[in-house]
């Protein structure tokens, strides 16, 4: 039986602060800056431009010729963008002493970037000793300030009650601010928190809405997401079409989850022609970067002989990997296949011990096969003694190293 997708809109990304430290970022950054200007006739804005296209081009020594007499005379937009440079180690050697230097002035003046970065290098650690506290202070002075990026930083602290009490409803009114202005890492945290009902009211209608403005803008993980409400009919119609048109997008991007989704459509043939092949080749992406799930469905599919040679012995290896990571079913499988000695020697303790763990799970049928082989196989009281203390030991060890 295949896993199928359930939409769990709770992972999270891999939160990281030093968004603002990137070349890429600093080009966004000063397009934006020099768009604003110009839109007020700012008499200053043309050196903006010059900076803009001599970073698009990564001519640093020209960038730098620029700024620092701008930035040595005050200006707190050459200071922040100066302390950028020494930040990601631009045309200049890495210096976070030198950029905390830049930003301090650059924050004194009020320049909201130069907070937002000043609080990023607390975050981190870098040049200073890491606090959660100081950071917090920092990107909360931007945040106010209408900063987008600080908003959604100040949202991910909440959430994960860095610096501060975990508060989900504060988390949320900060993504809402910052997911307004088009930061697509916000959007994607807000449709999880209204998938979730994390801060606020679950609506998975809402949820839709974030998820897929984020997933406009490329984001994988949201891409990944509104593919589950699709597929599953959560805030939008049931489209399996739909639903494999975004898992494609975001899998191609990398994101695991998505190729485990994608392997699914394929071999259910719901959204897509029906292509075992084209099954296995996901599910291979996908146990590439140790999806338990994909892992578990790769593991039937060599059971079954679908998209590939059957092969009982890789089965078992992948149904191994995949009960080690603490799925159920894979440990349910594993010890049918030690019980049948399909792919492994049959082993009725090894047998017992796996449909033990998997009961332990909440697998009821795991529960009837491992009794069975007390009642029907002939297993002694010193067999079913020594595969329950394997049980015990194996989950005393996060299901590592149970053979």
């Amino acid at each position: 039986m295949m896993k199928r997708p359930v939409l769990q809109c709770g992972q999270q990304h891999n939160f990281a602060v030093d968004y603002s430290g990137t070349g890429a970022m600093r080009r966004l950054l000063l397009t934006a800056m020099t768009a604003l200007l110009l839109s007020v006739g700012a008499a200053w804005a043309n050196w903006l431009e010059d900076v803009g296209a001599a970073d698009k081009r990564g001519d640093y020594a020209t960038e730098l010729r620029i700024l620092r007499p701008l930035a040595a005379q005050g200006d707190a937009d050459a200071q922040f963008l100066l302390g950028g440079m020494y930040d990601d180690g631009s045309g200049v050697k890495q210096d976070y002493a030198e950029a905390l230097k830049w930003y301090r002035l650059g924050t004194a003046q009020g320049n909201a970037m130069a907070q937002s970065d000043l609080g990023a290098m607390y975050y981190a650690g870098q040049g200073v000793t890491k606090s959660y506290a100081e950071a917090l202070k920092w990107f909360r002075v931007a945040a106010a300030q209408g900063y987008a990026h600080a908003q959604f930083v100040l949202g991910e602290m909440y959430l994960r009650g860095q610096g501060v009490n975990q508060d989900y409803e504060e988390a949320a009114k900060w993504f809402q601010l910052a997911a307004a202005q088009g930061i697509a890492l916000a959007q994607d945290e807000l449709g999880s928190m209204y998938g979730n009902g994390e801060g606020v009211k679950r609506d998975y209608i809402e949820a839709a809405k974030w998820f897929r403005l984020a997933a406009a803008q490329g984001n994988a993980h949201a891409q990944q997401h509104i593919g589950l409400m699709y597929f599953r009919g959560q805030g939008v119609k049931t489209d399996f079409v739909e639903a494999a048109k975004w898992f494609r997008k975001s899998a191609e991007q990398g994101d695991a989850d998505a190729q485990y989704d994608l392997g699914l459509i394929y071999a259910s043939g719901q959204g897509a022609k029906q292509d075992y092949v084209e099954s296995v080749k996901w599910f291979r992406l996908a146990v590439a970067q140790g999806n338990a799930d994909a892992q578990f469905n790769l593991g039937v599919m060599y059971a079954s002989g679908q998209g590939v040679k059957q092969d009982y012995a890789e089965a078992a290896k992948w149904f191994r990997l995949a009960a080690a990571q603490g799925s159920g079913e894979a440990q349910s499988r594993l010890g049918a296949m030690f019980a049948l000695g399909r792919g492994v020697p049959k082993d009725y303790v090894q047998a017992y011990m796996w449909f033990n763990l998997a009961a332990a799970s909440g697998d009821n049928n795991a529960a009837m096969l491992r009794d069975n082989l007390e009642r029907y196989d002939g297993m002694t009281a010193q067999q079913v003694a020594k595969a329950q203390e394997m049980s015990r030991k194996c989950q005393q060890h996060n299901f590592k190293g149970c053979d």
